[in-house]
Parts: structure tokens; C-alpha cells; sequence
């Protein structure tokens, strides 16, 4: 008999172009508060994170720019597709996160929404930006590796 393998994850959406623009340092899941709306359409699969970075307000941390369009069925509570939404991280993390942006001039961006265990949460990655030759070199490689993995295809 065979064992179910499942993680309970359910990628809502990803970030594809922050691995392209920055070095990640580290990366930290934070819930997300949610209202209900969003949520309806969070779990339509309609969000876009693209272009969204997190900041410190008042000692919390909040994403920015992050695009939830409305849930049609909500009419008059519907939200705004653009609102700042909370993450949720303990006091320790967000002094923690708070230095490393103030001090060592990381920027903190989102990589992935995502469903763990029914509860939306966001994986938030602590990067500092790739400067134009960074991205060149980044893009070398890559062009290599597919062309190595070409040539391994047709040489077998």
C-alpha cells in the first residue's frame, strides 16, 4: 500500500522575475491577514505579486503593490485590488528584518503566495538587488546550462 506524500501546499502564485533582479540572503514564510473578499479571490488563483515589495510601518510590516482583484460576488464589501496588507511575524523577526533593511541596505520581496494547511501565507525573501552585469552573467549561465543539457540530449 502506498503512503500519501503530500506536503499540504497549494502554490497560489509566484515571483519569477526576483530571482532575475536579486541575491536572495534568506527567506522567511509570513501569514498574510486577509478579508474575506480577498481571500474568495485569493483562492480563485487571481493574484499577481510581481510587483509587490514588503516595508516597516509603526513597528509591523506590511506588502505593498501586491494586486488581489475584486471578488465579484462581494458587491457592496468588496476591497481595493492595491490595499497594504499586514504580514504576520513575531516581535523577534520583525527587529530582526528591520535591521537587516535599515542597516545592510537588503530590501525584503515577496517570492511565492501560497496555501499551507487552509491558511494563506507568503514567502518573503530578504535580497539585495543585482546590479546590470549581475544580470548578464546570471542570464550566461543560464543560456550554458541549457545549451550543456542540448548537447548531453542529442550526444545519448
Amino acid at each position: 500500500m502506498k503512503k500519501k506524500t503530500s506536503t499540504g501546499l497549494k502554490i497560489i502564485c509566484l515571483n519569477r522575475k526576483a530571482g532575475f533582479n536579486y541575491f536572495f540572503n534568506e527567506i522567511i514564510e509570513a501569514g498574510i491577514v486577509l478579508k474575506g473578499s480577498e481571500i474568495k479571490s485569493v483562492r480563485s488563483g487571481k493574484v499577481n505579486i510581481a510587483e509587490s515589495y514588503a516595508v516597516e510601518k509603526n513597528g509591523e510590516i506590511f506588502l505593498i503593490n501586491s494586486h488581489i482583484p475584486i471578488y465579484k460576488e462581494a458587491s457592496f464589501s468588496n476591497h481595493n485590488p492595491y490595499d497594504e496588507r499586514k504580514l504576520l511575524f513575531n516581535k523577534k523577526e520583525i527587529n530582526n528584518l528591520i535591521g537587516k533593511v535599515n542597516q545592510e541596505g537588503f530590501t525584503l520581496i515577496p517570492t511565492k503566495m501560497y496555501f499551507k494547511k487552509g491558511k494563506a501565507k507568503i514567502a518573503i525573501a530578504v535580497a539585495k538587488g543585482k546590479k546590470h552585469y549581475d544580470k548578464r552573467q546570471t542570464k550566461k549561465t543560464r543560456d550554458w546550462n541549457r545549451e550543456k543539457a542540448r548537447y548531453f540530449r542529442k550526444s545519448s
